[in-house]
């Protein structure tokens, strides 16, 4: 919630805990949980001797992308999604690091086991952050709201030796919105009772939904708080910047959400996409990357008991072009060379000739378990499957390199180090 850690926190200050003292929660039964510059804090707590530098998480080539900043780096202008080469210019003294997601995917899952353990009624948004619900565990805990979110953020630094932010209101906007404004390693309250008093002295932009262009065209007309916003009447604010956006920002306005913690929320897609740290022509460097992409998101599928029927690719081009190109199965699979194989024909068939920049694959359509099973007999994916479970087995004994296809084995083309990730949102 990086945007709202940048809101004046002096207006809301009043609403911050304070060791055992805080505002009246009743009624405060929605928590949101944000870990503090989760990437950089795991490094840092892995490595102690990078506690008092500026540290940057990301691709750590030219092409690279910040994942994740500290504290001490964010001074100097780092944020997360910053090309690394922009953040390198803003802090050249700062210690960069190659993420390392799985370990961080480790970490996310025990903190999640002990948010699960308080409630079960848990909405994860990304690996470090998510919504609860307690109003179930209240009775059984025998504890406040806001006595439930201090218990958390105990047991977070007690297990995993990171720190977290936690907002606590009755809704779940005014709960993100709260964790992100009392970052780092704070808790905020906000009571049923002043939930107006909160939001509107703040300006419109910690509205969910109002983006620079919005905030521009509300100011624009004299709408910079989210008090204006709450007063403005409706069909005026509808032609001001629409239909839908104008009925939800209103209603956020006046403190309305009522969306509930969804608890478990099915995988969409799932993929891997790859920056060149110099543009390529060769098709056949492309196919063997498509092959290398291909293998890790069907172990992905494998590890995750899923299948998919969708396979695209994702091209940029040197100049930015961005193409994508799909195809449908017939059956859905899990299969590295079904993949691959379908991949390869759409970068054949689809896709024009030019420098590629980024290359990716992405399998959609997901179903569980053997939803999808491939019962033809004579189908090109029987016998790969065996095999390659097989192989995931041997890799989660010795490692990722155990065991590859042989078209990977030789050096493959430079790379810009890791995927192009998505900011550990929280910051």
């Amino acid at each position: 919630m990086g945007r709202s850690a940048n809101l004046p926190r002096g207006l809301v200050d009043r609403f911050l805990a304070r060791g055992d003292v805080w505002p009246d929660d009743t009624g405060c039964s929605m928590l949101h949980v944000d870990m503090d510059a989760f990437y950089a804090s795991v490094e840092i707590r892995d490595r102690p001797e990078l506690a008092r530098k500026p540290v940057v998480v990301g691709g750590t080539a030219n092409r690279g992308v910040v994942a994740s900043a500290n504290y001490i780096a964010r001074e100097f202008g780092v944020r997360s999604a910053m090309p690394t080469s922009h953040a390198r210019r803003l802090a050249p003294h700062a210690v960069f690091v190659p993420p390392n997601f799985a370990r961080y995917q480790e970490i996310s899952r025990g903190v999640m086991a002990i948010f699960r353990d308080i409630t079960p009624l848990v909405e994860p948004l990304s690996l470090d952050e998510a919504f609860l619900d307690v109003s179930g565990a209240l009775k059984r805990l025998r504890l406040g709201p806001a006595q439930i979110a201090k218990l958390i953020r105990e047991q977070v630094q007690e297990a995993h030796g990171i720190t977290c932010s936690v907002g606590v209101a009755p809704t779940k906007f005014l709960a993100k919105l709260a964790s992100g404004m009392c970052k780092p390693d704070g808790f905020m309250v906000v009571p049923r009772d002043e939930v107006l008093s909160f939001l509107h002295p703040l300006p419109v932009s910690a509205l969910w939904g109002v983006g620079k262009r919005t905030a521009e065209n509300l100011d624009r007309v004299g709408l910079e708080t989210v008090a204006d916003v709450a007063a403005t009447p409706l069909p005026r604010l509808r032609r001001l910047i629409g239909v839908a956006l104008a009925e939800h920002l209103h209603a956020l306005a006046q403190g309305h959400d009522d969306r509930p913690v969804v608890p478990s929320t099915r995988e969409k897609s799932i993929g891997a996409e790859e920056t060149f740290e110099v543009d390529h022509f060769d098709r056949e460097l492309l196919r063997r990357e498509l092959l290398r992409l291909s293998e890790r998101s069907a172990a992905t599928l494998r590890a995750r008991g899923l299948r998919g029927r969708t396979v695209s690719i994702k091209v940029r081009f040197a100049d930015f072009t961005t193409i994508t190109r799909s195809k449908t199965l017939r059956v859905a699979t899990d299969v590295t060379q079904e993949v691959y194989r379908t991949a390869s024909t759409l970068l054949d068939e689809q896709v024009p000739p030019g420098a590629v920049r980024l290359i990716g694959v992405r399998i959609e359509q997901l179903v569980e378990g053997d939803d999808g099973e491939q019962l033809m007999f004579d189908a090109p994916e029987r016998g790969w499957r065996e095999a390659e479970q097989a192989a995931d087995q041997a890799r989660s004994r010795f490692g990722t390199a155990a065991i590859r296809p042989a078209s990977l084995l030789s050096q493959g083309p430079t790379r810009s180090g890791h995927d192009e990730p998505k900011p550990d949102r929280g910051d």
